[in-house]
């Protein structure tokens, strides 16, 4: 958990109080509760225990050391009872401020300015959060499927299988359940496999690994097509 509350420490907080903070939040948060920052409390003279505040993804809690620092109170306050938050930036830190739906005001100064900065921010993301909940919408597949009356059929387009056959060079060899021969297959106006170089047989090799590749012709159709062009090269 400690480890978790390290990169607090980038602003000017104070680490001991960081410590404190930690050590109590352990048993504070709730599930599903998340930190998003801690400010420190930074006045001109030493603050041997300084007020803080922690922000989270459910609320602000406001921590004020008391006894000599041996016991802490804590003073949360949902985003919900949050109305608004501000930030005045003075000579020596900051002060951040909101407000309750109630009317009630509260404050915390000597923030050092980065800290008061981080914090507004923050608290500002929350507030929008909260006005402008993230609803997650169903995938446009599904409100599709949805909508169309049982027993419609879609219509496939063929745009793909044109461009397809644009790139693949038209190979359309015939197939029947024996697996004829490809030579026995050839239109008249083909050559036939004995009247090609070797280099138009790899070629045409190569095209019907194409087709299998694609589904466009089956394993079995492919083994006869390959050891039969292998014949004559």
């Amino acid at each position: 958990m400690k480890e978790q509350f390290k990169k607090f420490l980038n602003e000017e907080q104070d680490p001991k109080a960081i410590e404190k903070i930690t050590s109590k939040l352990n048993d504070l948060l709730m599930k599903g509760e998340e930190v998003g920052y801690i400010a420190v409390q930074k006045k001109p003279a030493i603050t041997v225990f300084p007020d803080s505040i922690v922000l989270t993804n459910k609320r602000i809690i406001i921590c004020k050391p008391k006894n000599l620092g041996l016991s802490m109170d804590f003073t949360d306050y949902t985003w919900d009872d949050v109305a608004g938050a501000f930030v005045k930036e003075n000579i020596l830190g900051s002060e951040f401020s909101f407000n309750t739906n109630t009317d009630l005001s509260i404050s915390i100064d000597y923030i050092p300015k980065i800290q008061a900065r981080k914090i507004y921010t923050y608290a500002k993301e929350q507030l929008d959060l909260l006005k402008n909940p993230v609803t997650i919408s169903a995938p446009a597949s599904e409100t599709i499927q949805s909508e169309e009356p049982e027993g419609t059929v879609e219509e496939v387009e063929t745009e793909e299988v044109t461009n397809f056959a644009e790139i693949i060079p038209a190979i359309t060899p015939s197939y029947t359940e024996t697996f004829e021969p490809i030579q026995q297959t050839q239109s008249t106006g083909e050559r036939k496999l004995s009247e090609l170089s070797k280099e138009e047989l790899f070629d045409k090799l190569q095209n019907y690994k194409k087709l299998l590749d694609n589904g466009l012709i089956l394993q079995g159709e492919y083994d006869t097509y390959k050891k039969e062009i292998l014949s004559y090269m």
